[in-house]
């Protein structure tokens, strides 16, 4: 039998690692979105990579921090109702939910990135705008990353989901 407590444990480190190691990026976006400013409106001097390279950074936090914000229980839902359900009652909604929003907008978010990122990646494409950064090619691969974690951090939750409902969890989410 599939051990899913061991497949849970799997992706939910993977997930942490890299919400931990993306978080890092906030600092970074941050110090130099002031050098930009700093440099703006002291010095009159700017760069147009150091610009765009905190917009890009923003971009990585959103896109691959997500599963991270999935695992803590931190994305954004109503909870007038579900507040108050038991869990195992939750365990249901989540898995009822998972099939109708996350499982189709992941696989919408693919399809039609796809053709997207391939094409930028035969042009090599690159910052249009002078001095810009170059590889925005592997900056856009990051939406297929961002697919992939959310797929397997709600595929993490629906395993969970599972053995709250078969009364061998006691909780779906843990604060880690």
């Amino acid at each position: 039998m599939i051990n899913l407590k061991k497949i849970i444990f799997l992706i939910e480190s993977i997930t942490l690692i890299v919400g931990k190691n993306v978080s890092l990026l906030v600092l970074f976006m941050s110090l130099i979105a002031f050098c930009v400013a700093l440099l703006r409106y002291f010095f009159n001097i700017g760069f147009v990579w150091m610009q765009e390279s905190y917009i890009w950074m923003n971009g990585l936090v959103f896109l691959l921090g997500s599963s991270y914000a999935l695992l803590e229980d931190r994305h954004v839902r109503v909870d007038i109702f579900y507040r108050t359900f038991n869990e195992k009652y939750k365990a249901y909604i989540n898995i009822f939910f998972s099939f109708l929003f996350i499982f189709p907008f992941i696989f919408i978010t693919s399809k039609y990135s796809l053709p997207y990122i391939f094409k930028s990646w035969l042009s090599l494409e690159k910052s249009r705008e002078a001095g810009g950064l170059p590889f925005l090619f592997i900056y856009k691969t990051t939406i297929i990353f961002f697919c992939f974690l959310i797929f397997t951090q709600t595929i993490a939750l629906i395993f969970r989901c599972i053995l709250v409902i078969r009364n061998k969890e006691k909780k779906i989410f843990f604060k880690l």
